[in-house]
């Protein structure tokens, strides 16, 4: 049995019970590929992070070849708000956070990355953005402070955002950041494309909708590489620019209608 993370709550199978018919307020998607070392103590860490709320963790395996998904089944016998979605080829990031979004049951979504860079204890700080922030901010995005990540990686990612916000406006310094919480039913509004991970705040506002930004810092990767590139994300990226530059300007008013009542209040 994996035993729990410092902080983190397992329940009993009589808990269990209770909090398999409870519909949870959070869902928290964690898209990963060949994970298996970090999973356990990320999701222990998560666990801890949103302790008094009622939550659902979904991990999204897009095709591990590793021990991921022998790991995931274990971390699941005494976990209940523990779930798993597989895909047995490798569909891509996007498509792993759109996966674990439709499968959600909370009102709210949290997304992190599955390698453990992001911090879980800033979660709590990003819930209450959104709150505070009322139904009309829909999404807050995690700004990266002092990354961690190799110097190329960091002048690639600097210039993909400069470029981006440029030309969308959306306000956002890092929107490769997958710290992010998001409302559910503003989510299922958004257009599909592989690569929309990378647009969530333009496609936010594309729909009426307000963002805020909570400043996070990552960490060292504990275990493992990266398994997604520089150049394949470049290349791809600008298309993916354009695209959502065209989206934008193709939606010149939002529509926002009224129901019409028989006695017409």
């Amino acid at each position: 049995m994996t035993m729990p993370a410092p902080g983190e709550t397992v329940l009993t199978h009589h808990d269990a019970d209770a909090r398999l018919t409870t519909r949870p307020d959070v869902s928290v998607v964690i898209p990963c590929k060949n994970e298996a070392e970090n999973l356990p103590e990320l999701i222990g860490e998560i666990a801890a992070a949103l302790a008094g709320r009622r939550f659902e963790i979904i991990v999204v395996d897009d095709g591990s070849t590793d021990a991921t998904p022998a790991v995931i089944r274990e971390l699941m016998r005494d976990r209940p708000w523990l779930r798993s979605m597989r895909d047995t080829r490798s569909s891509g990031q996007s498509a792993a956070v759109r996966t674990g979004l439709l499968a959600a049951r909370g009102d709210v979504v949290l997304t992190i990355d599955g390698d453990g860079q992001n911090n879980p204890d800033f979660m709590p700080a990003m819930l209450d953005a959104l709150e505070q922030g009322g139904p009309q901010t829909a999404l807050v995005a995690g700004q990266r402070l002092k990354r961690t990540d190799s110097g190329a990686k960091r002048m690639a990612s600097r210039f993909a955002n400069r470029l981006r916000g440029a030309i969308l406006k959306d306000g956002t310094r890092d929107s490769g950041c997958g710290l992010k919480a998001i409302r559910r039913e503003v989510f299922l509004l958004f257009p599909y494309f592989d690569g929309w991970h990378r647009y969530l705040p333009a496609l936010t506002i594309r729909e009426g909708y307000k963002v805020a930004h909570v400043d996070v810092v990552d960490r060292n990767r504990r275990h493992g590489t990266s398994k997604y590139g520089i150049l394949d994300r470049g290349l791809v990226g600008a298309l993916d620019l354009f695209g959502v530059w065209w989206l934008i300007r193709r939606r010149k008013n939002i529509p926002a209608p009224t129901e019409v009542t028989i006695d017409g209040r």
